[in-house]
């Protein structure tokens, strides 16, 4: 019985690291995709969203290795008020590091509300306020 439960023990501290992050910026394979599947409906898509040009919007994605990289980046420039070249250049020196301590090399805080937002892909292509979670909402009230 002690070997049962050790084993289970064992197996819980093995796994229980692995789905903890996954909550964290899960929506971010499912928009790659997406963004490959359609290279020029998605450069539109964030010209629009950022209000950015096509040259800007090349450059940004040309930094990241992929496109859900890049649209971080950008919404974490905007939420710090900060250029996408400085938040490209705190990316770059902090590589590894994680999102959040991006976030707070930015002046970002990782818990605020806006943050956590993002992490969750509330604001993906939608105006500030009005993303994914509010029209899912809307559509269950319905």
């Amino acid at each position: 019985m002690k070997r049962k439960m050790f084993f289970a023990f064992l197996v819980m501290l093995v796994l229980l690291p692995v789905q903890l992050p996954a909550a964290d910026f899960d929506w971010m394979p499912n928009f790659n995709i997406q963004a490959q599947a359609d290279p020029s409906g998605f450069h539109a898509r964030l010209a629009t969203r950022f209000n950015i040009g096509d040259a800007q919007v090349n450059a940004v994605l040309s930094n990241f290795p992929k496109p859900a990289d890049a649209y971080v980046a950008l919404r974490l420039g905007e939420m710090s008020g900060k250029p996408i070249d400085d938040v490209t250049g705190q990316y770059k020196a902090n590589k590894g590091k994680g999102w959040g301590a991006l976030a707070k090399s930015l002046g970002i805080k990782p818990g605020s509300k806006e943050f956590h937002a993002l992490k969750r892909g509330d604001d993906l292509y939608g105006p500030k306020g009005k993303g994914k979670s509010k029209a899912k909402k809307d559509k269950k009230n319905k």
